[in-house]
């Protein structure tokens, strides 16, 4: 589970600083995006796999809704890890 989680926090922290707000509406559901990411990350420093694993799935549920309800945008190079 270790592994599964730092592939997913990676993830997050791969993606998270390209994600960018295109409709203002969508400011309160970047700073969940945000705040589960930081949960993520103190998960995984306490060893709490799973939790860490959740967390930052929740980030890209989150990331992928958004793109897809075209409030947030991200660089085309990084479509590939959505289902945009």
């Amino acid at each position: 589970m270790q592994e599964e989680a730092k592939k997913e926090v990676e993830r997050v922290k791969g993606f998270l600083p390209q994600l960018k707000l295109a409709d203002p509406k969508g400011k309160d559901i970047l700073k969940l995006i945000e705040a589960y990411f930081a949960d993520a990350q103190h998960f995984y420093k306490q060893g709490k796999y799973v939790q860490a694993f959740e967390a930052a799935i929740m980030c890209w549920t989150y990331a992928d809704a958004g793109l897809h309800l075209g409030i947030f945008t991200i660089p085309d190079e990084l479509k590939n890890i959505f289902t945009v």
